[in-house]
């Protein structure tokens, strides 16, 4: 797919210029943004299938509604690549994801349409429901708009928002419900099973075409559905239609790429007050055969030719972290009955797919609901099971009070797996996990370790399987050391035990997980340079190894710690709180994520930005001992 001219898309730099196309130029449009889409997604990753799945969406709402003083949300934001390009933003979206570019999610910095940020799913309509009750309370005239996926609509936070949004009829609400069957993974669910019956109804979906004939009648559609939609829906689907029960109004479903019948039922809805929802069918990955054919890859696929839809990958690379743990809790499961595994709607991302192939029913997708997975995990183990609910960082701190009240509190034997620890990289701020170190390790009860490598992940899952207590192992996004692991025999390791990996006199360098491998390569460094550094690998946060940090805190003047999370409440901090409860003189730096939010980049770019990465720990050993 050859770069080629665009004569509607460079034709739009803002959706006042979108306004000024008839419908056939905004059909044509709409086709040019896919392409172009696809053609800057191909050689600069990022969420594609469901961007390409809104194109007809984001630029029917930008041609309908006054934005940005009308407001646009959208739930999470991996679909709102079209709404970026739309709105001023297509050369940036050049260096999308970057060290300096623009943000693969909305944000409300980034622009004056970003209305609310994204990252996380199922914010939008709490989000929305507050601006719009913001504009009443203020007496403003602008609409708000929530955009949410099938997926997302499973989350808790999403019925919370419905059930206080539909209690204000008042309040000028419409919420978007973007049905694609898809999360990241297949949608899963008794939600899912709903929504396949209100859109595969013959009957209703007869007498909703013929409804919508007089969709351009505001007042006509409005009486038909006060009078009939209610006793029509139910009668039709033998029960009430879940929407309507939280006193929204419905509407749809509608075809969500007819960019025909998405303005025309935009325009109309626009004219109706109260909260509203409109249920739009769409396909994930529209457009682009390869993405349609082989969703869950094409939700993020990398880099790949546009034309044939091969994917361009390196050279055979290590094994995963996640394809680690999918194999090893697989072997686990085949070795204890009381093995099971949970996940919030990432099978495919946390590997625990493997498992569910093998044994589907000791393996429990939940939906978009990390909460619940937590206390669901509970209830399993406190009637005798080992749940692995594996959930990555970012994410945990949705259930961190779950975690706390129903796993520590009972001392129940629950095994959190926290995937993408520490700095993930392009997906930015909103996906780091640079929290859990600092946040688990608070919880009394919790054993919280971070192994350094594969085979030691692989003996972390063992050892907690086989210690009965809340236990949380977090490891990193993508590949290790490449140390061997597969169909490694699995060894305990003694909770709270850290090792010396290198002897040392002039300054000690305590790591936690990932770590070693640079702290490593920079003491070899320091030794080139005359500096003679001593390596700890402490592998546990809590309980911390009092044994070793004696023998540091006795021997050294000097330490470096250095962590993949933030530094306020993280390991360094407890190292330097113990040496002064037990008054060694030690001096301590502490390397980790500041006091701030760290942007998007690669992760060897955002290493280098937090002063952590090989050179950054050699310039710490360095200081130290002058």
């Amino acid at each position: 797919m050859q770069r080629k001219e665009y004569k509607y898309l460079d034709a739009v730099d803002s959706p006042a210029d979108l306004k000024r196309f008839d419908r056939e130029a905004l059909r044509a449009y709409c086709d040019e943004l896919r392409r172009y889409i696809i053609e800057q997604c191909s050689v600069n990753p990022g969420h594609l299938a469901s961007s390409l799945g809104a194109v007809e969406l984001a630029a029917a709402l930008h041609y309908v509604y006054d934005t940005p003083a009308d407001k646009l949300i959208w739930d999470v934001g991996h679909q709102a690549y079209p709404h970026k390009i739309i709105t001023g933003r297509r050369e940036a979206f050049r260096r999308k994801r970057m060290l300096g570019g623009i943000s693969g999610f909305p944000r409300m910095a980034e622009s004056e349409y970003d209305a609310f940020g994204g990252g996380h799913s199922s914010v939008s309509i709490s989000a929305a429901l507050g601006m719009a009750k913001a504009a009443e309370l203020r007496g403003e005239k602008h609409k708000v708009v929530a955009v949410i996926g099938d997926g997302a609509m499973t989350g808790g936070l999403a019925f919370e928002g419905l059930n206080n949004a539909g209690a204000n009829p008042s309040t000028d609400l419409l919420i978007i419900l973007n049905d694609n069957n898809m999360a990241i993974d297949q949608a899963t669910g008794a939600l899912k099973s709903y929504l396949v019956r209100i859109t595969t109804s013959r009957c209703y979906n007869r007498i909703k075409r013929r409804a919508w004939r007089v969709l351009a009648h505001a007042p006509i559609l409005l009486r038909l559905c006060q009078k009939a939609g209610n006793a029509v829906k139910q009668g039709l689907l033998k029960n009430s239609n879940v929407f309507e029960s939280f006193d929204f109004r419905y509407f749809g479903p509608i075809d969500g790429h007819n960019i025909g019948e998405l303005v025309d039922t935009l325009a109309a809805l626009r004219e109706i007050g109260g909260p509203k929802l409109l249920h739009v069918m769409t396909q994930k990955g529209k457009g682009y055969s390869p993405a349609e054919n082989d969703l869950p890859v094409w939700h993020a696929p990398g880099r790949f030719n546009p034309e044939t839809g091969e994917r361009i990958s390196a050279a055979a690379p290590a094994a995963k972290y996640q394809d680690v743990f999918g194999h090893t809790l697989l072997d686990l499961a085949r070795s204890d009955s009381r093995v099971v595994g949970i996940t919030p709607a990432m099978p495919s991302g946390c590997s625990m797919n493997i498992l569910m192939r093998e044994m589907p029913g000791r393996c429990f997708d939940v939906g978009i609901a990390e909460g619940h997975a937590v206390t669901f995990s509970a209830g399993l183990a406190a009637a005798g099971m080992v749940p692995f609910c594996n959930i990555y960082s970012t994410f945990m701190q949705r259930a961190y009070d779950n975690v706390i009240h129903d796993v520590a509190l009972q001392n129940l034997h629950v095994v959190f797996c926290l995937d993408r620890g520490g700095l993930v990289g392009e997906d930015g701020a909103t996906h780091h996990g640079a929290f859990d170190m600092a946040y688990f390790g608070a919880i009394p009860n919790m054993i919280v370790a971070a192994p350094a490598d594969e085979r030691e992940l692989r003996d972390m899952m063992f050892t907690a399987l086989n210690t009965p207590a809340p236990f949380s192992i977090r490891y990193p996004r993508g590949t290790g050391e490449g140390a061997e692991w597969r169909d490694m025999p699995m060894s305990m390791i003694p909770a709270g035990r850290g090792r010396r990996m290198r002897e040392g006199r002039d300054v000690a360098v305590l790591t936690v997980g990932t770590m070693l491998g640079p702290a490593r390569k920079a003491a070899d460094d320091a030794a080139a340079l005359g500096v003679d550094a001593a390596i700890y690998d402490l592998r546990f946060i809590r309980p911390l190894d009092e044994a070793l940090l004696d023998e540091v805190g006795c021997t050294f003047r000097h330490v470096v710690t250095v962590e993949d999370g933030c530094l306020r409440g993280g390991v360094g901090e407890a190292v330097t709180a113990y040496f002064n409860r037990r008054g060694y003189p030690a001096s301590v730096r502490m390397l980790g994520i500041g006091d701030a939010f760290v942007e998007h980049g690669t992760p060897a770019e955002l290493y280098r930005l937090c002063g952590y990465d090989r050179e950054g720990i050699l310039d710490a050993i360095m200081a130290a001992a002058r």
